[in-house]
Formats: structure tokens, C-alpha cells, sequence
């Protein structure tokens, strides 16, 4: 299967998605948007993953790429392919999609509660997932929910943390691919300032067990989302 993936900076890669695509043996390609690489002008690839940034959606003055970059995004969803968003990545799907993208109320940065909703609790994709689990967040806008999407996951601090369009395309706000060794290199780029919900660094840090079990949700996800063909 050949996945091709969208960076939005240097720093941000693949994270526990990366070793998954490898054992499973997909040819990955990749294209560094930060670096200027234009994106593919079709969806001659199997699936799509659009990670995330430290842009938002709307910044196309400073980032030209971005309007390429959403044609390439819509052209593969109506092409039938899978897509993955992931924080920006999921803003930037449920943008070309029709949905709104604004600041949330809250910047949450750091381990915060997730709760499926009802509509998650009864997707398969989801089915052995905890009601409520503690997941890597990194963001300060939010998404309204496609049209023909459903809500699927909230959390104190946002309301919209999750949507699937079919079975195929799902959009995450949060990050289960961040790995520890990915959180140092995000915290020396920036200088956090504590609140309600934004964590320091040392904290962060201090949690590295929540990191392991982040990766395991992402991996069950992976594995029901893009199964073996």
C-alpha cells in the first residue's frame, strides 16, 4: 500500500504512526510542505495522514502552501482514500470539508481527559477504547463538525475532539502519536506559560507512561482504520 503523508514542520514528523507503517511493509512517501516540496497534483497514493502544525488553516499569506495543499486534501477524500488528520490535519479535513475552523475557547497544551461521546462509544473503530482516557494534547483553535459528521469525543477544555466522514476519514484533535522523545523536541521550540490548561514542561515529561499508552490507542486506531489489504 503506498500512504503519503503531509509535514507541516520540520520538527513534527510521523511519531509511533512512522514504526507501524514500516512493519506493515507500505511504501511511504512524504511531502515537506514547511520545505516548500509541492504536494502531489493528484491522489495517485492509497491513504492519506495530514499531521499536524504550528500554523493554523486560515494563515494562507504566510503559508502560499496551504491552498495547494487543501485541493490535494479534498481531491483525495472525493477520490474515495482514506485520510487521517491529526490536530492541524484535522482542521485542515474538516475545512475543505465546509466545517468552520476558529480559536477554541481554551489553548490546551499538555494531558488532559478525552471522553468518547455516544456516537464514539458506537463506532468500531473505537469499540475497546476507554470511555475516558488521558491524551497529548497541542492546540489553541478548534473545529465545528463536518456536515454529515458526527461529534465524537470532547474534553473539558474543547468540545470537538474527534470526527469521523464515513468509515474511512477520521479527524483527531489530539496527538496519540506523540512518543516522549517527540515531546522534548515540541517543548525546546516553544516556552510554555502555565494555566488552566496549558502544563509545564515538567510535568509533561513527568508522565511518560501516558505517552506508551497514547501510542497503543493510536496503533488499535491504525490497524481498524488502514487494515492489512
Amino acid at each position: 500500500m503506498h500512504v503519503h503523508w503531509l509535514q507541516h514542520a520540520s520538527h513534527e514528523d510521523l511519531g509511533c504512526i512512522g514504526p507501524w507503517l514500516a512493519r506493515r511493509g507500505d511504501r511511504v512517501t512524504m511531502t515537506r510542505l514547511w520545505a516548500g516540496d509541492p504536494p502531489p497534483a493528484a491522489p495517485d497514493f492509497d491513504a492519506l495522514i495530514v499531521m499536524g502544525g504550528p500554523m493554523n488553516i486560515y494563515e494562507h499569506d504566510a503559508h502560499p502552501w496551504l491552498v495547494p495543499e487543501k485541493r490535494l486534501i479534498r481531491a483525495a477524500i472525493d477520490a474515495g482514500r482514506p485520510a487521517l488528520g491529526i490536530c492541524l490535519g484535522s482542521q485542515l479535513i474538516a475545512d475543505v470539508m465546509g466545517a468552520p475552523v476558529t480559536r477554541n475557547a481554551h489553548t490546551e497544551i499538555g494531558w488532559f481527559d478525552v471522553s468518547l461521546n455516544p456516537a464514539g462509544r458506537a463506532l468500531a473503530l473505537f469499540a475497546d477504547w476507554p470511555d475516558t482516557f488521558s491524551a497529548f494534547h497541542w492546540h489553541g483553535d478548534t473545529f465545528a463538525i463536518p456536515p454529515g459528521a458526527q461529534n465524537l469525543m470532547s474534553s473539558a477544555g474543547c468540545a470537538h475532539q474527534g470526527y469521523t466522514i464515513g468509515d474511512r476519514v477520521i479527524g483527531l484533535q489530539f496527538h496519540l502519536e506523540v512518543t516522549a522523545a517527540d515531546a522534548r523536541v515540541w517543548l525546546a521550540q516553544e516556552e510554555l506559560k502555565p494555566s488552566t490548561y496549558v502544563q509545564a514542561p515538567d510535568f509533561i515529561l513527568g508522565e511518560l507512561d501516558r505517552f506508551a499508552l497514547n501510542n497503543r490507542l493510536m496503533i488499535k486506531l491504525l490497524d481498524r482504520w488502514l487494515p492489512n489489504p
